[in-house]
């Protein structure tokens, strides 16, 4: 069996501790390193090159968002698990769309965790059973949608760029910024878009991005 070194990135030096135990009493498991940042995240990936990532968002310095995307703009091999606290869907498309490749809640079982890390670290991707069945249930509420609107929910050029960033997991913030427009006007445009598509939120309309593979 081959053994998973493991780097825990989270700012709580008690439940980076505790999970550390929990971990090392697998034979195929070892923690490697634990930070306690974002940047100590991405310096220790680069230094250790650990098999797998436990990462949590809200931490100092730089968050595990960004640390996400410094590790996979490098394309260094370490597999990511998003451990968090956020049942947001939105954290779960943006961190998916940036290349995770596990979401896992920080009160799962550990069972649920440890077998997140060896899936991912054999290539499969782990999103937590029931964060899974909320994005089905949002797959099949977009379809149903779709087959009940016609060609008046057309979108404009420019909401399909906004959709496209939507997709891409970028909040409204982030959209004005690469769009060089005010916060107001996307958020105009994403209201615009929710009423063409009839959908409700930020993860209904990035699903139907990807399913139609919506380009600018």
């Amino acid at each position: 069996m081959s053994n998973i070194n493991v780097l825990i990135a989270d700012d709580h030096s008690m439940f980076r501790q505790g999970l550390k135990q929990i971990l090392e009493l697998e034979d195929d498991i070892s923690v490697i390193a634990q930070a306690c940042n974002g940047d100590e995240a991405v310096k220790f990936t680069r230094e250790k090159k650990p098999d797998v990532i436990l990462m949590d968002i809200n931490m100092p310095g730089i968050n595990g968002l960004q640390a996400i995307k410094e590790i996979k703009l490098e394309r260094l091999p370490s597999k990511i698990i998003v451990l968090t606290i956020h049942e947001d869907r939105e954290y779960l498309f943006k961190t998916v769309q940036m290349g995770a490749e596990g979401y896992v809640l920080k009160d799962a079982e550990p069972s649920v965790l440890i077998e997140a890390i060896r899936n991912v670290f054999n290539g499969q991707s782990y999103i937590q059973a029931n964060m899974t069945t909320e994005l089905v249930k949002e797959f099949n509420r977009v379809t149903l949608h779709e087959k009940e609107k016609g060609e008046e929910n057309l979108l404009t050029a420019r909401e399909i760029e906004v959709l496209e960033l939507i997709a891409e997991g970028m909040i409204n913030k982030e959209i004005a910024k690469e769009l060089y427009i005010s916060e107001k006007t996307v958020k105009n445009h994403v209201s615009n878009i929710f009423k063409k598509l009839n959908v409700s939120d930020r993860t209904q309309a990035a699903i139907y991005a990807f399913k139609h593979n919506i380009k600018s």
